[in-house]
């Protein structure tokens, strides 16, 4: 436990803010203002020397707010974007948890060690998606920012307006946007590329988003495949459903000014929408904005991290677009993990009720450690004990 600063009031339980160490990361996982929210709860919060620097929070900042400055790993509970290094784990008190971006699909290995050092992780990207967990959902907060930024993107690179313009010399054109999947970054992408003045169309395999796509001023564009997975998620197309729908797409995409690609299967390499032969059929100077790069690239052509051209078609496909925006991607996120924590912290401490949906998918190490329900008590909350697993 750790004190309550400038309490002198040991604290039911203790949050800890780690200093991300994964290079260009400038969010943080948690912002004064719900640092504050937490120690009127009468938790206690030590953040990082200098954690908040990239996201334009100095540590005076979370002081005012009622943390203080020292050493996260001797907190009950480490926040962070990015999953830790393993030294910095190895300093965390047996019992304790950490809450972030862990990356639940990379391999098992560094779960099994998380396990011998008795730390519960839990991954925000295995939140489920039901209502009671909406205001936890970190992936949809980012991919938010994420799918803003990329018309930003978008628009930066293309040598030629976004709007309408008329002028004395001429009347230009508006630019034509297609955006490929329409989950948040992709509604969010269409959204902002509308309010540029672009004419924005979207793409999606699952057929009841047309709607969705429809609602924020842009235009359905029907390819005739749909591909509806389960959690809100698209399914992986066939080989054959691949196919036409790459040939479809290469014959449509050609009538671009931009295509900003969206989509991803958790925990698998993105689905390859875009061909070398599609960005051919390009027109000079049109762009292709890949936020799957990290995962392999929507586009047959992306390099990830990279802003690369071909057949006079720039192809850029940024490592993470979220970290480019700090301030408002560190506010969202701070906000879904202390929607978290509020449901891990009771008035006793901390509370790791397997029997709570969310606790229970969400958790990727230290299973033993939660506390699981009795048959009855699992039927009444709908989970089913170990079988959660």
């Amino acid at each position: 436990m750790v004190a309550g600063a400038g309490s002198g009031v040991e604290s039911v339980v203790s949050v800890g803010v780690v200093a991300e160490q994964v290079a260009g990361e400038a969010r943080v996982a948690l912002v004064p203002g719900m640092v504050q929210r937490l120690t009127q709860r009468g938790v206690g919060v030590v953040v990082a020397s200098g954690a908040g620097v990239g996201a334009f929070v100095s540590d005076e900042a979370f002081v005012a707010a009622g943390a203080r400055v020292g050493d996260p790993w001797e907190a009950d509970i480490v926040v962070c974007v990015h999953a830790p290094g393993e030294a910095d784990v190895a300093r965390a008190r047996p019992g304790a948890v950490v809450v972030g971006f862990v990356d639940p699909y990379a391999g098992s290995e560094r779960f099994e060690r998380w396990d011998r050092l008795g730390v519960v992780g839990f991954a925000l990207e295995s939140v489920p998606r039901i209502s009671r967990a909406q205001a936890m959902d970190a992936l949809s907060s980012q991919a938010n920012v994420a799918g803003y930024r990329a018309v930003l993107v978008g628009a930066w690179h293309l040598p030629r307006f976004f709007p309408m313009l008329t002028t004395a010399a001429g009347t230009v054109k508006p630019a034509s946007v297609l955006v490929l999947g329409a989950g948040v970054a992709g509604l969010q992408a269409l959204a902002t590329a509308k309010r540029l003045g672009a004419r924005a169309s979207g793409y999606d395999v699952r057929p009841e988003v047309a709607d969705q796509v429809r609602s924020v001023g842009a235009r359905w564009l029907d390819l005739g495949i749909e591909a509806v997975g389960e959690g809100g998620y698209a399914r992986e197309l066939s080989e054959d459903e691949r196919a036409e729908q790459q040939r479809r797409l290469g014959e449509a995409i050609t009538g671009f000014d931009v295509v900003i690609t969206t989509a991803l299967v958790p925990g698998r390499a993105a689905p390859r929408l875009v061909s070398a032969e599609a960005v051919a059929g390009m027109a000079p100077g049109s762009v292709v904005v890949d936020l799957a790069g990290e995962a392999g690239g929507n586009c047959e052509l992306t390099q990830p991290g990279e802003v690369v051209t071909a057949h006079g078609v720039t192809i850029a496909a940024p490592a993470n677009l979220p970290g480019e925006m700090p301030g408002h991607a560190s506010e969202l996120y701070a906000r879904n993990i202390v929607e978290f924590l509020e449901l891990v912290i009771g008035e006793g401490g901390l509370t790791l009720d397997a029997g709570d949906p969310i606790i229970a998918e969400a958790c990727v190490s230290g299973r033993d450690r939660l506390t699981w329900p009795t048959e009855a008590a699992a039927g009444e909350s709908g989970a089913a004990g170990k079988e959660v697993w």
